[in-house]
């Protein structure tokens, strides 16, 4: 059964991985760690200069997992479209729980954070903290729907940006 958990991510594929976001696999190798061969994905997550080495029998326990679909990606922008539900908790409980969904790789969680926290230009300033988690989400889930839709990152940007503004309308 292990060994079919292994061949789900192939070189090349590009992976989530929940706490980095979108990277792409670049070869698979062994290493030996305490007198113990493992087998890694080597990770790459290029716009981070970051490479990271997950060993491949624990790849889907820490949460990796392939792109989400085209049908998971409308399904983010057709959160983003809804109303922000900002909870009425302190900040610091309302960080915790954005970073948490930042963290789970779950592309509708990050859209969720992406639209609690998004601003437009005639409501309130971010704090700064509020900023960087936006911002965090933002990059997210635009990485994502740019490696989905094989795009770019710019276009991606727009087209989730488009949909912010036309909610705020």
């Amino acid at each position: 059964m292990s060994k079919a958990k292994k061949l789900e991510f192939r070189p090349n594929d590009y992976v989530v991985y929940p706490a980095h976001g979108v990277g792409q696999i670049v070869s698979i190798e062994e290493q030996e760690i305490a007198g113990i061969t493992l087998e890694l994905f080597v990770v790459s997550f290029e716009k981070d200069k970051m490479t990271l080495r997950v060993p491949t029998n624990k790849a889907t326990e820490v949460g990796m997992r392939s792109l989400s679909s085209p049908d998971v990606v409308s399904k983010a922008m057709t959160t983003l479209k809804g109303k922000a539900k900002v909870k009425r908790a302190m900040w610091s409980r309302r960080a915790q729980e954005y970073e948490q969904k930042i963290n789970s790789g779950d592309l509708i969680a990050i859209a969720e954070v992406v639209r609690d926290l998004h601003r437009t230009d005639d409501q309130r300033e971010q704090s700064y903290s509020e900023r960087q988690l936006y911002e965090a989400a933002l990059e997210r889930l635009t990485r994502e729907v740019a490696a989905v839709s094989g795009g770019d990152e710019v276009q991606a940007a727009k087209k989730v940006d488009d949909v912010l503004v036309s909610r705020a309308a």
